[in-house]
């Protein structure tokens, strides 16, 4: 066995009849055989198989000769050696016999050059200058050349498009530019590399791995790459980057038409070059779709094109008027719809000689398209398009429209995985438009809701001039539960009202509607307005325990509310002021300074168990009241002290009228996307002229009673309403009367032109009279049911100093002219 490794190669001479004639000392070292043994024996006995066919012509009669046979050693063993004979011939010609020699056959070096032939993955080495030294055949049927017509020859002359990126908006590096710098710097390389073979239409991506060869000084003398074709996992993994993104993408907003924009622009550019989504009208207006019993054969569907991206224009729609866009009977999109199933159309059939060249993975198999697909339809090509894919845009078992997704520029051809790719895309977009359809509906009901309990019109009052604003949350959030109301009070006064409940929807909005309607029902009694928010405050209390569940019924949520409650007196020039957890109103000065107000906001309603506290402060006339709500002042950018201080600011910039203000205010203090609604009411105060107000202390005795009367009637024919005189007359002296009769002093009378003749009878006792049936021989209690009968109204107002009794009259419509 030694001599198997001492002596590789052996040699031998054979004569024309086949027996060894010469034998040397490597051949013993060799087999084992010395030459005794040998030396006149048939050579056909080293053999240990049979004679191939023409032995032994073909190894000592015949032409040179290698092959490789198992040889005998001597041993019994058995050895693989590559034998070659060649002739012997003398100065006439004749044969003399062979030499021959045997080589010890190593079986590592040769497999391992047909591994690296036979391997599938593409391998190459190339000098410094990238020039081919060797590839194998895999990498020759992926560059389409052969061996021998590569050798020596540099890479960037033969594929010139692997010098530049097919990508060059990711900016990859050229794949050649890889090679080079990794050959001038020495360190491997590992990548990805996209490129579109010579006449494919399909882009490969292929795992490359490249690495220096060094000679024995560590001198980089040769580059050598390997890579494989992993493109079906490549675009799987693009496909499933392209969903991740369209998960974070679309359906961002409670928005129909802004989520089918999201739709519109996540696959452009990346997997198609336009996408179009048309929805039924009902779902952009937040309404039930049509059913499918509706698309009846042979009718026209028409739908509004909600977006439209195109990667030649680069450029979405801009958000406006949709444009109705028409669906013939039998077309594709109505096919779509009519059955929910998707349709691709491409505009020739692709490949050469009938093969389908849909790319790697299992989209190349015909046999993973759904049935029906795809469809070879010509009349596409006249749209400048290669492919579409329609695909019918269904949520939650209802059909909201179709969308359709189309190549014009590319040359790749969708494929069953395409389709896939669109039809995800399309259902998350179709939950999402769904979802803000619903809102929209929900959040229409909401605004509708409390538009028609917010005041549709100001009150008629000549004590304040006014303006509002009421401006709801963006579409991302929902309807909140702000108000205000303007409400007039009997002596010429006017109680303005702004509030705020918590949280949002149709909940806070039927909330609101309550308080609103509660407040102008306290306000009717005339309460102070302290006093008011203490009754508002123990109806909220009531409400909170009216939404706790009960049996099956489940709990509509908490129940919170703030509320500032103001009463301004032109005749004073009093102002009023009470907040329930509410901020307290801006007061501007005619000339532009901020009047403070010591008033203490109150605990929020609802809280319970602590008190309200009013304060009152005179006002110039010409002063500017401010009353709002968070939603104006507290946002993202700011705090809401930062936000008064800029709402002083703006409602310093002079305006001629207070709607160009409030538009002013609004347009300064509400972002762009607004998360809370807002409210804003404005008013600048007015002084009664003193002419317009007559008063005259009554002694407490019933001889006053006739006084009082001419009083009144003088007063009257002074302002010039003569034709009223007989009603006041009668009115002053019923209402007198009774505070003399039931009253205590101090009595005070006081007549008021304002809108209406207002009559008012103070007096210190705080028994509210109240209106009763009087018999037939009763002496009184027909004094209230008369003065009721004969004005327009009449109240009671209960002060600090006792109480009120007031009635008003209309004034008479002046003559036309």
């Amino acid at each position: 066995m030694a001599g198997k490794q001492d002596a590789p190669i052996a040699a031998l001479v054979v004569d024309p009849d086949g027996l060894v004639s010469g034998w040397s000392e490597s051949g013993r070292l060799l087999l084992g055989w010395t030459a005794e043994e040998t030396v006149g024996r048939p050579v056909s006995d080293l053999l240990a198989a049979p004679l191939p066919p023409g032995f032994p012509e073909s190894y000592v009669s015949g032409p040179d000769h290698t092959g490789l046979t198992p040889l005998r050693h001597r041993d019994g063993s058995t050895l693989d050696a590559l034998v070659s004979a060649h002739p012997l011939f003398d100065a006439d010609g004749r044969t003399l016999g062979h030499a021959v020699t045997v080589q010890r056959w190593e079986l590592r070096p040769v497999i391992a050059d047909l591994a690296f032939e036979q391997c599938p993955f593409a391998l190459g080495v190339y000098d410094p200058e990238l020039r081919f030294l060797w590839i194998n055949a895999s990498s020759g049927r992926v560059i389409a050349h052969s061996e021998e017509q590569v050798l020596g020859k540099k890479y960037r002359e033969l594929f010139p498009e692997f010098d530049r990126s097919l990508f060059p908006e990711r900016d990859d590096k050229p794949y050649t530019d890889q090679l080079s710098e990794v050959a001038r710097t020495g360190r491997p390389a590992r990548l990805i590399t996209v490129f579109r073979p010579l006449g494919s239409n399909y882009a490969n991506a292929w795992a490359t791995s490249i690495w220096p060869v060094r000679d024995a000084e560590g001198r980089v003398r040769a580059v050598a790459n390997w890579g494989f074709d992993m493109s079906a996992e490549y675009w799987a993994r693009q496909r499933l980057l392209m969903l991740n993104e369209a998960s974070g993408g679309i359906g961002r907003t409670l928005d129909v038409i802004g989520t089918a924009q999201e739709l519109a622009t996540t696959p452009v550019p990346a997997f198609t070059d336009l996408v179009t989504v048309d929805l039924f009208d009902e779902v952009l207006r937040g309404e039930e779709p049509p059913s499918g019993s509706e698309f009846t054969p042979g009718k026209t569907i028409v739908l509004s094109r909600a977006a439209r991206h195109s990667a030649k224009e680069d450029t979405v729609r801009a958000r406006g008027p949709t444009t109705p866009v028409s669906h013939a009977p039998g077309s594709v999109a109505a096919r779509c719809m009519a059955t929910g199933r998707s349709t691709v159309q491409l505009a020739a059939e692709p490949g050469q000689g009938g093969e389908w060249a849909f790319g790697p993975g299992l989209a190349a198999d015909p046999a993973h398209w759904p049935p029906g697909n795809p469809l070879i339809d010509e009349s596409i090509a006249a749209d400048g398009l290669t492919g579409r894919i329609t695909v019918p845009l269904r949520a939650r078992g209802t059909l909201l429209g179709v969308v359709a997704f189309s190549r014009s520029d590319r040359p790749e051809a969708f494929t069953a995985d395409d389709l896939i790719l669109a039809e995800e895309l399309t259902a998350k977009a179709a939950i999402a438009i769904d979802n803000a359809r619903r809102y929209a509906r929900e959040r229409t009901t909401a605004l509708t809701l409390q538009r028609s309990l917010l005041p549709q019109g100001l009150a008629s009052q000549e004590a304040l001039e006014v303006a509002s604003r009421y401006l709801p949350a963006g579409t991302g959030a929902e309807v909140g539960g702000d108000w205000f109301d303007v409400i007039p009070l009997s002596g010429a006064r006017v109680a303005l009202v702004v509030g705020d409940v918590v949280g949002h929807g149709l909940h806070a909005s039927a909330s609101m509607g309550r308080l609103r309607t509660a407040v102008r029902t306290l306000a009717d009694v005339d309460l102070p307005p302290d006093e008011l928010l203490t009754h508002l405050d123990d109806l909220v209390i009531h409400l909170s325990s009216d939404l706790q569940p009960a049996g099956n019924f489940q709990p509509t949520g908490e129940f919170g509310a703030t509320c500032l409650y103001t009463v301004y007196d032109p005749v004073s020039r009093r102002f009023a002021v009470a907040s329930a957890g509410h901020p307290l109103p801006l007061i501007i000065s005619p000339d532009g300074t901020r009047l403070p107000s010591s008033a203490q906001p109150g605990p929020p309603l609802g809280v319970g168990g602590l008190p309200f506290e009013a304060t009152e402060v005179e006002l110039p006339e010409g002063s500017l009241l401010a009353l709002y709500t968070d939603g104006l002042v507290d946002c993202r950018e700011r705090d809401a002290d930062q936000g008064i201080t800029e709402l002083q600011r703006v409602l310093n910039h002079s305006a001629t009228s207070l709607e160009d203000l409030c538009d002013t205010v609004t347009g300064a203090m509400l972002p762009e996307r607004r998360t809370d609604d807002a409210a804003l009411l404005l008013a600048r105060t007015l002084a009664l002229d003193p002419r317009h107000v007559a008063d005259w202390d009554v002694e407490p005795d019933t001889a006053q009673v006739p006084h009082a009367r001419k009083f009144a009637v003088d007063q009257v024919d002074v302002w010039g309403l003569e034709e009223m005189s007989f009603v006041t007359e009668l009115v002053v002296s019923e209402l007198v009367t009774n505070a003399i009769r039931y009253g205590e002093p101090p009595i005070r009378l006081r007549l008021i032109r304002d809108t209406s003749l207002i009559c008012e009878v103070s007096d210190a006792s705080n028994t509210a009279p109240h209106l009763r049936r009087a018999r037939a021989f009763d002496e009184g209690g027909r004094g209230l049911l008369l003065v009721a009968q004969l004005t327009q109204g009449w109240g009671t107002r209960h002060t600090t100093e006792g109480k009120t009794i007031w009635c008003a009259q209309p004034l008479p419509e002046p003559e036309p002219r």
